[in-house]
């Protein structure tokens, strides 16, 4: 899969819905039912993080959960790659993008959204085919003023911009032009969680899902 073939898919994935939840699991018995949750929300592409040693075993768990789209994110090496393509990822994010990392997702047949912070990482992965990609970390990074100012001169590139997002500033990224969808881990709260509290999850998805 090429670059430009891979940021098509990753276009269409984003556009699925305004937000896509940034998702840290830590409990497998989480899994399915907060893709459920979520789902019902109206929000179907979940980035699980391979963050925890429940990650990939999540992903799995959360592929077989009608209507959702599950990725993994937090993608640094080739074998991060080649573990979610097997876990059932239909999609990758990383914070960055090495060569590496970008020949392994092409290998994999792994749509990516391609991490990058300054003009020159734009360009870079740009000139390499990538015309969607994940801007991070948004707020530490400049936030909406620097995606606006952005867009001016390198118009080809959108973004799902995530880092520091929250429901108070999302309209301010899902305004601009450039942007397609933002990500963030404000619709799955660590005490909803905690307490299996699926209805509150679904609430705050379908409150997301209602920003644009």
């Amino acid at each position: 899969m090429t670059p430009a073939e891979q940021s098509l898919k990753a276009a269409e994935i984003c556009r699925l819905a305004p937000v896509v939840p940034v998702i840290v699991v830590e409990d497998l018995a989480h899994a399915a039912p907060l893709a459920r949750a979520l789902v019902a929300g109206g929000l179907p592409a979940l980035e699980v993080t391979l963050r925890t040693p429940a990650a990939l075993e999540a992903i799995r768990a959360m592929a077989d959960v009608e209507g959702g789209v599950v990725g993994a994110g937090t993608l640094l090496t080739p074998a991060d790659v080649k573990a979610a393509k097997a876990a059932g990822a239909k999609f990758g994010v990383s914070p960055g993008a090495t060569d590496r990392l970008l020949d392994a997702c092409a290998e994999y047949d792994l749509p990516l959204l391609p991490g990058a912070a300054t003009a020159s990482e734009i360009m870079a992965l740009l000139e390499k085919g990538y015309t969607v990609q994940k801007f991070f970390p948004a707020e530490q990074a400049g936030g909406a003023p620097y995606l606006k100012s952005i867009g001016s001169p390198i118009p080809q590139v959108k973004f799902c911009p995530t880092g520091g997002i929250s429901l108070k500033n999302a309209r301010d990224y899902l305004g601009l032009s450039n942007i397609l969808c933002v990500g963030g881990s404000w619709v799955v709260p660590k005490d909803a969680l905690a307490r299996g509290d699926w209805a509150e999850v679904t609430r705050l998805a379908a409150e997301a899902r209602a920003l644009r």
